[in-house]
């Protein structure tokens, strides 16, 4: 598809409202972690978000999909992605995970750039450097304390790059709702196969079922509300936009995280990590194409 048929004013609105929510939800779950297991907040979830796609889905007359293994694929990555996120975030705080997460937009610029058969530029590579550094300022792997499983934001943000530049491939033409109702179920899928291992008390992951109350039913609304807002805004983003562009405006969820973590939990970065932080924005910032024609994901 020619550059021309992009829309990136849109794209950029729906990505930065995508994040917004998302973060929001990523908050919630931080919070909940102790209480609701992540297999079943997958499965309640996507449940209550089904009824909802799917009415939008007939309402637009949705043909099958032109491209079911690719979409398969994208719901797979983006699956495992918030599962490698979503246990991150019992163990630090939202804002360090983030930052350590954002490293996908430095990511995207650099499959989208191998997609189109085109070697990074050296000022990518040398954004791929300063965000390593910047990743390497936040997590500080030499100080006591740190855990191995505080690199799975980065894991998530391997991932994350691989659906999105998938999506702006391969999936520009199918119907962002479809994208986000096969997203869903396959979140229900991921929760009842976690589901087979749950009863474990205490984890996270495979905790029991907890009975479903008022404030339970709450959250899950909630979380429902920002996945639906997320996943289709997602979607919309980079099926609108250039991949290396929509990925710049992603950082905001950076923002969205400090305000969430400052007010959700009283996280409050200390210097070194804020430095790391603002290096990992620059490098995403540095890693943009100076000619936006030129990393451009193909369609075919």
């Amino acid at each position: 598809m020619a550059v021309e048929a992009y829309s990136t004013g849109r794209a950029v609105l729906a990505v930065v409202i995508a994040v917004l929510a998302l973060s929001l939800g990523d908050a919630i779950i931080k919070s909940a972690s102790l209480t609701l297991p992540l297999w079943q907040m997958y499965i309640l979830r996507s449940a209550l978000v089904l009824p909802i796609l799917c009415m939008f889905v007939w309402r637009n007359g949705v043909h099958p999909f032109g491209s079911l293994p690719w979409v398969i694929a994208r719901s797979v990555l983006l699956v495992l992605m918030w599962l490698s996120y979503y246990v991150s975030l019992p163990l630090m705080p939202l804002s360090l995970a983030a930052a350590a997460y954002y490293t996908s937009p430095i990511l995207i610029t650099v499959l989208a750039a191998l997609l189109a058969h085109t070697w990074p530029a050296p000022r990518v590579l040398w954004a791929i450097a300063l965000g390593f550094g910047g990743v390497v300022l936040v997590l500080r792997p030499d100080t006591s304390g740190f855990q191995v499983a505080t690199l799975l934001p980065v894991l998530a943000a391997f991932l994350y790059a691989c659906a999105m530049v998938l999506t702006s491939a391969k999936c520009r033409d199918d119907d962002p709702f479809s994208l986000a109702l096969a997203l869903n179920i396959a979140f229900i899928v991921g929760g009842l196969i976690l589901g087979m291992f749950a009863g474990r008390e205490g984890s996270f992951i495979f905790g029991p079922w907890q009975p479903i109350d008022l404030k339970l039913l709450g959250t899950v609304a909630a979380l429902s509300t920002v996945i639906l807002i997320g996943s289709v805004g997602a979607a919309l983003a980079y099926q609108n936009g250039p991949p290396a562009t929509v990925a710049a405006f992603d950082y905001s969820y950076l923002v969205f995280s400090l305000i969430w973590g400052a007010l959700f939990f009283g996280e409050l970065p200390d210097t070194l990590a804020i430095v790391g932080i603002a290096i990992i924005v620059g490098a995403g910032l540095l890693a943009l194409p100076l000619n936006r024609n030129r990393i451009n994901a193909k369609d075919t």
